[in-house]
């Protein structure tokens, strides 16, 4: 019997969880440790098992096959994919420094004040959220997936509500009165495409016998499970509305500004880095290879809602007052740009949207976290109390810009790459859709580049005089981000050459093939 390495990867944070949440109350630097080296731990796993795979073999590998609940077709079934295991490499990754920037978020206020959860409960919930996370890239049987897919919803929710931003502009009654409505509107909004996504998988298994994602597959191929035209429409709407809640997609967003305007920063990472790319995975995992037919009739509204994300959200970007909140906007149109990657149905595009998860798990990472650093310096999430931050920190003043200059995909950082194979797969299938969603690169410069503007240049405020530069544990955190951004800006190959075979897998089930050039290239 071979060494169940995905099991292990995933089971090692879930311990590292409960170890964390027994540490005794008044060890709570300990267990910061404790938590930190489970999540060092986790990321070595995660790291051998992108090491043994191999792209060139089986579309799934490390396989891993148990009989659960045998009466209905239960098997806990394990398995990556290209795509999954560059996702699960990108969550193991940013745990750590999630950890690590949220290193006092959850100490006691000097106050004496009650509202905090112990220490241990938010380092432990963060271990929780992230074998959640991976458990989901890795299950190959659907009801496996779904249990996790949802199960994730009960820490991020007290993280959420019980761990919030300590900075508010209406003092602590009305923040905690926004950190309650925040998580409950996250809770409710993925329950109810949860509960959808739960009437589609049960007639999933009366349509097709078992949760086997690559036994359904496989049936469909070969013509032996033949679905009626409405029944797949009917079951590929219910899994996508639940994955479109989680992405998230316009009109289905609202729910994340708010989870990330109340969250602490490394939450909030964890929310729009970690746990959204879920939503957009599972698009390309279960609903193209599921239904591949209603996929492609889907296509066009798809296509047009992800546009409207792309504009809408950058317009909403540009007029924020709240830091984070121009954050929240500009990840719903990076994902507009992801999910039209997905539904281009072309390769570059999908092979662009892969890579543009791992680009906008990093770049955001990176953003977040240092605007965190710069809102716990300050007290204050509004852009106006802010200015001349340049003069007095400029280490974190530069590696902000960095940040910016990655989320608006400035040539030569990651996200650039991934944004321009998505327009590239987008505009040769569809070029009306590729020719509009540009002008959210333009309104990108100016809701960022305005935003560093604002904070870091002009006279110095009287309130941030005095602020201090990044210390030895913010640098930590955010350079190793930032040499990511700039290596995998000029040299993305290591992870193409992981995701390219599975997107090609992924273009045979939907039997897709790219357009072919009008004109011929020279010889």
């Amino acid at each position: 019997m071979s060494f169940p390495l995905l099991t292990v990867t995933a089971a090692l944070p879930a311990v590292g969880a409960i170890a964390t949440a027994a540490v005794p109350a008044a060890k709570r630097t300990a267990a910061k440790w404790l938590a930190l080296l489970f999540s060092l731990a986790t990321l070595v796993l995660a790291i051998t098992v992108l090491v043994r795979f191999d792209p060139d073999g089986d579309r799934y590998q490390l396989t891993e096959s148990h009989a659960w609940i045998a009466d209905f077709g239960v098997r806990y079934e394990l398995g990556v994919d290209g795509i999954g295991v560059a996702l699960i490499g990108l969550t193991a990754l940013l745990i750590p420094f999630i950890i690590l920037a949220g290193w006092h978020d959850a100490d006691p206020l000097e106050t004496g004040s009650s509202r905090w959860r112990p220490t241990q409960g938010f380092f432990a919930l963060i271990l929780a959220v992230e074998a959640m996370v991976i458990l989901s890239f890795e299950a190959t049987d659907v009801f496996l997936f779904y249990i996790f897919f949802e199960a994730m919803l009960i820490p991020m929710y007290f993280l959420i509500g019980g761990f919030g931003d300590r900075a508010h502009e209406h003092g602590e009654k009305a923040a905690a009165t926004q950190r309650s409505y925040a998580a409950v509107k996250f809770l409710l909004y993925n329950l109810v495409g949860g509960l959808i996504m739960l009437a589609a998988v049960i007639g999933l298994y009366v349509v097709a016998g078992n949760f086997s994602l690559q036994e359904i597959a496989e049936a469909r191929a070969n013509g032996s499970l033949d679905m009626a035209t409405n029944t797949e429409r009917w079951l590929f709407l219910g899994f996508f509305f639940a994955f479109a809640v989680k992405a998230p997609l316009w009109p289905l967003h609202t729910w994340l500004p708010n989870a990330m305007q109340e969250s602490t920063a490394p939450v909030a990472v964890l929310i729009t880095a970690v746990v959204d790319k879920v939503g957009t995975f599972a698009m390309l995992r279960f609903c193209l290879q599921l239904f591949p037919e209603a996929s492609k009739w889907a296509t066009p509204a798809i296509l047009v809602l992800a546009l409207i994300s792309i504009i809408y959200g950058a317009l909403l970007a540009v007029g924020q007052r709240d830091i984070k909140r121009l954050v929240a906007y500009a990840s719903i149109s990076h994902f507009g740009f992801i999910i039209m990657g997905i539904f281009a149905m072309t390769s570059q595009g999908q092979s662009g949207a892969t890579l543009y998860m791992i680009n906008h798990g990093i770049s955001t990472a990176a953003l977040m976290l240092v605007a965190g650093f710069l809102i716990s310096r300050r007290g204050s999430r509004l852009i106006a109390d802010y200015g001349g931050v340049q003069k007095v920190a400029p280490v974190l003043a530069g590696t902000f810009l960095i940040g910016s200059l990655a989320t608006l995909s400035l040539p030569g950082l990651a996200p650039f790459v991934s944004e321009f194979l998505v327009l590239v797969g987008t505009f040769t299938r569809y070029p009306v859709i590729g020719i509009i969603a540009t002008f959210g690169i333009v309104l990108a410069a100016l809701y960022t580049l305005v935003l560093y503007q604002r904070t870091m240049t002009g006279p110095v405020k009287p309130e941030v005089s005095a602020m201090p530069d990044l210390r030895v544990r913010e640098l930590v955190v955010v350079a190793p981000l930032v040499v990511l951004l700039i290596f995998l800006g000029v040299y993305p190959k290591p992870v193409t050459e992981i995701i390219d075979p599975a997107v090609k897998q992924t273009m045979s089930d939907v039997q897709k093939k790219d357009p072919q050039p009008e004109v011929e290239a020279a010889k």
